[in-house]
């Protein structure tokens, strides 16, 4: 890490000693970020933040003499610090996850549970890289991810250009992580009844993907679903990439299908953004629009470069009206985005481009 750079200083809120410690060792881990406490419930975290402003606080539901979301309302009402929720309801409830994230939490995440060492690892980069996203989530607040191996979509499907694509039936793919919960609510109620066949990977816990589809279904005039293997793109149709899965765009003749399976984290994510971005390029080519909106790190960069270079038309969400901009950045770094345009013009936008 940069010397001049300072850690993220994190605050872990959860009654399970177990917990707070296996929360600890896994962040201990990365130097870019420091673990300045812990504390039991949020009448002690209250102590610890008026000694010592953290910059994130991992934080969660179910604890005794305050819950965490009547906690989170509190402090987002009076000393709003970025909040990650870590417990073990989320995807049980979706009501309870949403209200989470409507009262103002940067991210979801599943509590981390014993498993083999490849799980532990793989946690370990989901929790630090949320962490990382969390304290980045403010104006003027920027933290590097540390340098870590990482693999690219090759791990999942080889980069080819020899499809052959049999109809003109039009794909819209698109990436988010941090943020995108809200940003994809916006997009998909712009969206009318009879738009092309959508695919969205979404980074989020799984479990969550399901209820969070089924709630993006009852607020859209698009149906929306949590994505199945085999499952048909129709018009009128959004499927959303299960957490921890893999989703692919495929095509059997006329007919475009998802498959949807297992394989190595892809820039840092299982679902990944490239491996989904990638996918349609092969599969749809000419035929598909890509759209990069916010989240942090570089998924679905190169992915949308490649979309582009299939002959996709492809769009970056703006950096004002991304919670972050590390995502939609990478991808105009590398030339891959058509059109920068805010979140509330890109539905719109989309479906013209979806009828040229």
């Amino acid at each position: 890490m940069n010397a001049d750079r300072k850690p993220v200083r994190v605050l872990i809120v959860d009654d399970s000693a177990v917990v707070r410690q296996v929360l600890s060792e896994l962040l201990a881990g990365d130097d870019e970020i420091s673990v300045m406490g812990a504390a039991a419930d949020p009448y002690l975290a209250v102590g610890r933040i008026a000694e010592e402003r953290p910059d994130v606080i991992i934080l969660d539901i179910e604890m005794p003499r305050m819950d965490g979301l009547t906690f989170l309302e509190k402090l987002m009402q009076q000393h709003p610090i970025p909040v990650i929720i870590c417990s073990s309801l989320i995807g049980d409830s979706c009501d309870l996850t949403m209200r989470a994230l409507d009262l103002g939490a940067v991210e979801v995440i599943a509590k981390p549970q014993i498993g083999t060492r490849q799980f532990f690892e793989e946690s370990k980069i989901r929790i630090c890289d949320a962490v990382k996203a969390a304290a980045q989530a403010r104006p003027q607040k920027q933290v590097k991810i540390s340098v870590m191996q990482k693999h690219s979509a090759d791990v999942v499907l080889k980069k080819s250009d020899k499809e052959v694509i049999l109809t003109t039936d039009k794909v819209i793919a698109i990436g988010a992580s941090t943020g995108g919960t809200e940003a994809l609510r916006v997009v998909l109620q712009g969206l009318p009844l009879d738009s092309p066949a959508t695919v969205i990977v979404q980074h989020m816990p799984e479990r969550f993907t399901a209820s969070f589809a089924k709630r993006l279904d009852e607020l859209c005039a698009v149906s929306v679903k949590e994505a199945e293997n085999g499952d048909s793109l129709i018009r009128g149709r959004v499927l959303i990439a299960p957490g921890n899965r893999h989703l692919l765009v495929k095509a059997s003749g006329a007919r475009y299908f998802v498959e949807v399976r297992d394989g190595p984290l892809v820039s840092r994510h299982r679902p990944s953004v490239d491996v989904l971005f990638r996918s349609t390029a092969r599969y749809a080519g000419k035929n598909a629009i890509g759209v990069i909106m916010t989240g942090m790190g570089d998924d679905g960069a190169k992915g949308l470069l490649e979309m582009k270079e299939a002959g996709a038309r492809t769009v970056a969400q703006d950096e004002m009206t991304s919670v972050v901009f590390g995502m939609p950045f990478e991808a105009i770094r590398l030339g891959a985005a058509d059109l920068i345009l805010p979140l509330e013009k890109i539905a719109r936008e989309v479906i013209k481009l979806c009828q040229r």
